[in-house]
């Protein structure tokens, strides 16, 4: 027979494991969101280059039609997170479920269910309109009829139907960022990405860009997933917003419940609140890596 002192460590040792157990469990519950409703689910994501650890154990989940707003600043591990969501890069450890899809092993289902428009034009500049769509649904494998169907639709949503043969060299800094989310949501997407969708576009233009957004978000059900340094778009179209900072994720909430939380009357002020006025190196993105292969192989081809 076990003696008293025995049996009290082993009944504290299996209710420390019990306990253990059910808060992982209920962590898990929490991401997962109540009735499975939730589109991006990361848990505990993590990635290291060298030394360095760029994101550290962040947690969170977005909701299925929701539009979340991903804030931080230069440096903080913005890039890094969406980079490892939409495939481009591994996470060292932790967890992502997009659409039901781990992107570090089914890496095609994940990239099918998104779209994605950059923070700088990725348009071809010496292609119409309809030939950027055109490329894209075959990229997509979009079949013919529906894609000609689509792209009628999209175009007209975004007021472009009627310049759809011009080339988009010609077009405004606006009218390229309209084609390019009515491209991104060309092979219906569950997701969309936006890396700062309105950056250095004029507040008329912000608006409309945020309205045609909006409306595909509604009308579709579209959950979207977006960066700015603009504070007030992000307080006034953003659902929730998470705030990372120094690969953490410092505070989540609506942004009235993060002004509530650092007692601002501004989300730029509470933005700032949390995150330190510091100024920050800006960190580069998918796009000048790009440009770097495209200079290195321009060089060599001369």
């Amino acid at each position: 027979m076990l003696n008293s002192h025995k049996a009290g460590h082993i009944f504290g040792s299996v209710k420390q494991a019990f306990l253990t157990h059910l808060i992982s469990i209920l962590a898990m519950e929490k991401i997962n969101c109540a009735n499975g409703n939730c589109i991006i689910e990361v848990k505990d994501l993590t990635k290291t280059f060298g030394e360095i650890k760029a994101v550290k154990g962040v947690s969170f989940s977005v909701k299925k039609g929701e539009i979340f707003g991903f804030l931080g600043p230069n440096g903080a591990g913005k890039s890094t997170t969406i980079k490892m969501l939409t495939t481009l890069l591994n996470p060292t450890s932790g967890k992502i479920i997009m659409d039901g899809f781990d992107p570090a092993t089914h890496s095609g289902e994940v990239r099918k269910s998104f779209g994605i428009i950059f923070q700088d034009p990725s348009l071809d500049d010496e292609l119409t309109a309809m030939e950027n769509m055109e490329f894209h649904g075959i990229l997509y494998h979009v079949p013919k009829e529906l894609r000609r169907k689509r792209i009628e639709q999209l175009l007209n949503i975004v007021e472009l139907w009627d310049r759809k043969d011009d080339l988009v060299k010609h077009f405004s800094g606006g009218m390229k960022r309209r084609l390019e989310i009515a491209r991104g949501l060309l092979h219906h997407p569950k997701i969309l990405f936006l890396d700062e969708p309105t950056l250095g576009l004029d507040p008329q233009t912000r608006n409309h860009i945020w309205s045609y957004i909006t409306d595909l978000n509604k009308k579709e059900n579209i959950t979207v997933f977006f960066t700015t340094h603009y504070m007030e778009e992000a307080d006034r179209v953003a659902d929730r917003i998470a705030v990372i900072d120094h690969g953490t994720i410092v505070a989540q909430g609506t942004g009235a419940e993060l002004k509530k939380k650092t007692k601002k009357k501004s989300l730029e002020d509470a933005f700032i609140s949390l995150t330190g006025h510091d100024i920050r190196e800006q960190e580069a993105n998918s796009l000048d890596f790009l440009r770097s292969a495209r200079r290195i192989h321009g060089s060599r081809t001369r």
